[in-house]
């Protein structure tokens, strides 16, 4: 299994496919992992490179125990090294809920290593300090319970994925550090995005309907997709109609 050292950290990725086209980095939402692209990667790689990964304290990627390393710095940075380890400078740069918004982040901090993005059931963060602070409530609550209850605090239904989580406390630490957000960059951010963007969301996703027309009207010329009949994981209630939309997407950068 590969293993990305990151000073001490061992980040767990995959890769599929070849082709001459920039790869795919895919980010996983939060308490999810690689795992939930499954899907999609056979169909997604068949051009190009996919690349998944367990970001910090999720699946078997290290849990280190200092809170500074699940910053979103620090993902924008494994994501960065990941692309170094695929051999790729440049990347289409997409993800779902907490992976999206990572994806955002990542297009911000390091532009000229994006050729396009692809959003998935994400919002964008808050302008507002209110709306962070209840979002963070809410974060702070879900590593609460990761550290009383340990990972039966996810409460898997009898036949939901198996993530290979292994460490609660590394879950409430990335709740805490990636899940919590700290200012509104990201969302002020959105205007000088100057690449090509796909925002998918699923029909019955309603936490994030409004997220996601947002950022399709705030990233110049991004192209909205809602896919019917799918809540929040899109790619995984309605794999075939989220495959093609991505596959649509990606034959337009060609």
């Amino acid at each position: 299994m590969p293993y990305l050292d990151r000073a001490g950290t061992r980040i767990y990725y995959e890769v599929a496919g070849e082709g001459d086209q920039p790869p795919l980095l895919l980010s996983h939402g939060f308490s999810a992992s690689a795992a939930m692209w499954r899907p999609n990667v056979a169909a997604l790689a068949a051009h190009r490179k996919v690349i998944t990964w367990d970001l910090r304290g999720h699946g078997r990627s290290d849990s280190p125990d200092d809170p500074a390393q699940y910053r979103h710095a620090a993902c924008v940075a494994d994501m960065a090294a990941l692309l170094d380890a695929a051999g790729t400078e440049r990347a289409v740069v997409g993800g779902l809920s907490l992976g999206g918004f990572l994806s955002l982040a990542f297009a911000l901090d390091r532009p000229e290593q994006v050729e396009a993005l692809v959003l998935c059931d994400t919002g964008p963060g808050f302008r507002s300090d209110q709306a962070r602070q209840r979002w963070n409530d809410r974060a702070l609550a879900t590593a609460a319970r990761l550290e009383r209850d340990g990972l039966a605090a996810l409460g898997g239904a009898p036949g939901s994925p198996d993530y290979g989580h292994r460490s609660a406390r590394g879950l409430a630490l990335a709740s805490r550090g990636m899940l919590a957000q700290q200012d509104g960059r990201v969302i002020e951010g959105l205007a000088s995005v100057n690449v090509p963007a796909l925002v998918l969301v699923g029909e019955r996703d309603e936490p994030f309907l409004a997220a996601a027309g947002y950022i399709a009207a705030k990233i110049p010329g991004a192209v909205q997709v809602v896919i019917p009949d799918a809540g929040h994981v899109s790619n995984v209630d309605q794999p075939d109609q989220f495959n093609q939309s991505v596959l649509a997407f990606l034959g337009r950068l060609r």
